[in-house]
């Protein structure tokens, strides 16, 4: 190859070099420019405040111990489905607009005046952002819009799943018994000596009832707070059973109760009266009734 062959060849390399310098760095700059839903700033948010159209709110604050409710006098919340939530408007790409006029913000109801949910975030005392979301475009989907902008996506949420009153934020694993040492009730007892469980009477408990009702006990989940109604006609109300639990954290009550199709528990550690599932209601009452057979 001759001293001008050679000459060009360096010139297209040292031209495919610079192209390939430039794109990349394109492409850098864009992936830098995702427009996120709110922006953080790098900074933690610890508040989170949800409104609906009817004109109910809650607000949800961050302390040392995890996320909080202060409407219930502090109850913990829903941590996992909060940080979910956060990760979606704060770190998630929400892809390309779908619509950017007012009468589109109206018809999806995203606009400021006209919403399904506005959901506003806030750290160090300083508001990061707002979202509005709207209608649904398909199977757990939501339109959504940051505020004060024109912009509207289509992004992964469920609207069920953020209910804007507090009583849908309760931790569900709130009343969970996790390491319990004695568990009594009505006409019998359950005590935990030397790594084996014994009835009142000395006696080994049916073994599969047993494991049922431990499991039952550290799965249970709680839906939420009664309304206050129901708890103020269910105060003077015979419990349907009675559990006295000594365990880890110190010794509460756990009281049961059934009103209608709904079912009720009440725990001496909180002044509220939770909502629970059915399944669970049944399961630990129906296993109540095998442990006093094999007490008896």
């Amino acid at each position: 190859m001759n001293r001008v062959g050679v000459v060009l060849l360096c010139l297209l390399l040292a031209q495919l070099a610079l192209l390939g310098w430039l794109g990349s760095d394109h492409m850098r700059d864009q992936a830098q420019a995702i427009p996120l839903l709110v922006d953080s700033h790098g900074y933690i948010i610890d508040k989170l405040q949800i409104e609906d159209a009817e004109g109910n709110s809650v607000t949800l604050e961050k302390g040392d111990n995890g996320w909080r409710l202060p409407e219930l006098d502090g109850l913990p919340a829903d941590g996992e489905r909060i940080g979910k939530l956060l990760e979606t408007l704060t770190a998630s790409d929400p892809g390309w607009a779908v619509a950017h006029s007012g009468a589109a913000r109206q018809r999806f109801q995203v606009a400021s005046y006209r919403f399904r949910r506005k959901l506003t975030l806030s750290a160090h005392g300083d508001e990061l952002g707002s979202v509005y979301l709207g209608t649904s475009p398909g199977y757990r989907k939501l339109y959504a819009r940051r505020g004060g902008e024109d912009e509207i996506y289509s992004i992964f949420l469920s609207r069920h799943q953020l209910p804007a009153q507090a009583q849908g934020w309760v931790a569900p694993g709130l009343l969970q018994v996790k390491a319990p040492l004695r568990i009594s009730s009505d006409g019998y007892s359950l005590q935990r000596d030397s790594g084996d469980w014994l009835l009142g009477n000395g006696r080994p408990p049916p073994a599969e009832a047993l494991r049922a009702m431990l499991k039952a006990l550290r799965d249970m989940e709680v839906s939420g707070v009664a309304p206050a109604e129901v708890d103020a006609s269910l105060r003077p109300a015979k419990a349907e059973l009675i559990f006295h639990v000594e365990s880890l954290r110190g010794e509460f009550t756990l009281e049961f109760y059934r009103l209608d199709e709904s079912h009720y528990l009440r725990s001496s550690q909180y002044p509220f009266l939770f909502t629970i599932p059915g399944y669970d209601y049944e399961r630990i009452t129906g296993l109540d009734s095998m442990l006093l057979g094999g007490a008896e």
